[in-house]
């Protein structure tokens, strides 16, 4: 039987990056979260959705590559030189038959795998875009660099992504924010153009992300709302989090 992402988009492969040399959290897609490792926890999510032929996990280290097998999760060795986990998807995009790839951050072990099909459907529209996800950013996590914030326009054409508290107001005060949901797609030839700067831009350098590269090189983004479930693991009291989410949704 098909699974549901093949009945929205043939010939789709969901790719998530993993690299063992986190500089905030070293060793993060082996962390434990109840009983998973935390690698294994994403790949599932994504599974729910998607066969296993049509995901894939992409990597630098023996470590992870060895947990995912044990699994039974599909994986690959990629180069350690990759500034991105974008960079990573684009080497698998190179020798894959592939015309859509769903990029799924592998430090988002509870986010909904609905949004996955949501940002498939949404590729069907122009594949010379970039598709990346969005939801509301609430107050208190306005001023937390740990979020993505991002504008965009009135016909969803992302304007700036990055950590600072916009969109801003004379008085300072809070009007209304979105953040990014880490789940991207794109075309091989998209990953292509985007690796042609070799390396990260110099914007992106300073904000420390990679959707900021395609707004430098000129190239289209589209945002897509989806769901607000995901909890992204970037320090030690995320995981906490995510564990009392699973509690509540195992």
């Amino acid at each position: 039987m098909p699974s549901e992402l093949s009945l929205i988009r043939d010939n789709a492969l969901i790719v998530i990056p993993a690299r063992f040399k986190s500089s905030r959290l070293p060793g993060k897609p082996l962390i434990d979260i109840a009983g998973k490792p935390m690698i294994v926890r994403t790949a599932e999510r994504c599974l729910e959705v998607a066969d296993r032929h049509e995901v894939l996990v992409a990597t630098d280290d023996a470590r992870i590559l060895e947990t995912c097998e044990a699994h039974g999760i599909r994986v690959e060795m990629t180069s350690s030189e990759h500034p991105t986990g974008g960079d990573r998807v684009a080497e698998i995009a190179s020798r894959s038959k592939a015309d859509l790839f769903i990029n799924v951050q592998g430090d988002e072990p509870v986010f909904n795998p609905e949004d996955i099909l949501e940002i498939a459907k949404a590729s069907l529209r122009d594949r010379s875009k970039t598709y990346i996800g969005y939801c509301d950013l609430q107050e208190h996590e306005w001023g937390d660099s740990k979020h993505i914030k991002l504008i965009f326009g009135l016909q969803n054409q992302l304007i700036y992504i990055g950590r600072a508290n916009v969109p801003g107001s004379h008085d300072g005060q809070f009007k209304f924010a979105y953040r990014q949901v880490c789940v991207y797609a794109y075309s091989a030839e998209t990953l292509q153009r985007f690796t042609s700067s070799h390396g990260r831009t110099p914007i992106e350098e300073i904000e420390d992300n990679e959707v900021m590269r395609f707004l430098e090189l000129g190239m289209p983004v589209e945002v897509v709302r989806l769901s607000d479930d995901s909890i992204s693991v970037d320090r030690q009291k995320d995981i906490a989090l995510v564990i009392e989410r699973l509690g509540k949704n195992p």
